[in-house]
């Protein structure tokens, strides 16, 4: 009676999915309920089963996690995959986790296109639910983004980014990503010479590759080029900024040259920016008069000047 009992539950059916199901129970693959034998055999098969399992949860319970691994705050795809679910349903589940901070609640794990599609269709999500820490969540996160090679190169640098500002090791990383130590410096690379704040200003870009962006980075060389990244597409973006690493600097005006009332060479004052040096070329002794009596000269200036 007891094998009968335990193969119950992996012999019937599912029951019948309703548009607000009570939660899944947590399920630990690695606790089944028998742990030897036979029995314990197939009970950690049932156990592995029904971890597997796909639930329908509302949509409203479910909140995102992880990193952010999308530069685009518009989608423009979000409208066609909203209707293709309306027309066909959802095809492929999303994967979520028990939320660590909310009794009831969930977390994405991947597939939030398709999770916020289906809240704005008000339709139950289909998802398969896992016991993940903040490791195992990252690291399928960015797995599941690599197998898809869905995520552009800039992504993948935000990416990286992230999980090194959140103390992960590069061997994490490098698994997350499913990439060598050699590539993930690359990722670095650009990550360290590009800000962030350009890097949200241009966008995804889909066309440009590692080499353009590694380009880039060569090319800034601290400049804040924000303000450049104009243009109605990421990549037209992109190239906008790349221009404007090419713009050469203003040549700086030659030296102003000062003389004296008889015509003999006095000075030169060149200024750059806020700055302004004067050279004294008389040999006089009036470039030692000068420095000492600079202070009572600016007095006498900001007298006149009503200071």
């Amino acid at each position: 009676m007891a094998r009968k009992d335990l193969m119950k539950g992996l012999m019937e059916a599912p029951e019948t999915k309703s548009a607000t199901p009570k939660p899944p129970a947590r399920v630990d693959p690695a606790k089944p309920r028998y742990t030897s034998g036979a029995i314990g055999a197939v009970s950690r098969s049932i156990a592995d089963l029904k971890s597997r399992s796909i639930v329908d949860l509302d949509p409203r319970m479910i909140d995102n996690a992880g990193l952010k691994d999308r530069l685009d705050k518009d989608d423009p795809d979000h409208a066609a995959l909203v209707k293709s679910i309306e027309e066909y349903g959802q095809q492929v589940p999303v994967l979520v986790r028990f939320s660590p901070n909310y009794e009831g609640r969930y977390e994405v794990v991947y597939g939030r296109r398709r999770v916020r599609a289906l809240k704005d269709l008000g339709l139950p999500i289909r998802a398969m639910v896992r016991d993940l820490d903040d490791k195992a969540l990252i690291l399928a996160q960015g797995q599941e983004n690599s197998a898809r090679k869905d995520l552009t190169f800039i992504e993948k640098v935000n990416f990286a980014r992230q999980m090194r500002d959140a103390k992960y090791d590069r061997k994490i990383i490098g698994d997350a990503l499913a990439m060598d130590k050699t590539l993930i410096s690359r990722l670095f690379a650009v990550a360290d010479q590009v800000p962030v704040e350009l890097i949200e200003a241009i966008g995804s870009a889909p066309s440009v590759g590692r080499d353009r962006w590694l380009a880039l980075a060569d090319k800034i060389k601290g400049r804040d080029l924000a303000e450049f990244a104009v243009g109605d597409s990421s990549d037209a973006r992109f190239n906008a900024v790349m221009a404007a690493t090419k713009v050469k600097p203003p040549k700086a005006k030659p030296p102003a040259q000062i003389k004296t009332t008889d015509g003999t060479d006095l000075a030169q004052v060149a200024r750059k920016g806020d700055h302004t040096q004067i050279t004294v070329t008389d040999d006089t002794g009036f470039a030692d008069w000068l420095a000492e009596n600079l202070t009572e000269i600016h007095r006498d200036w900001q007298k006149k000047r009503g200071g």
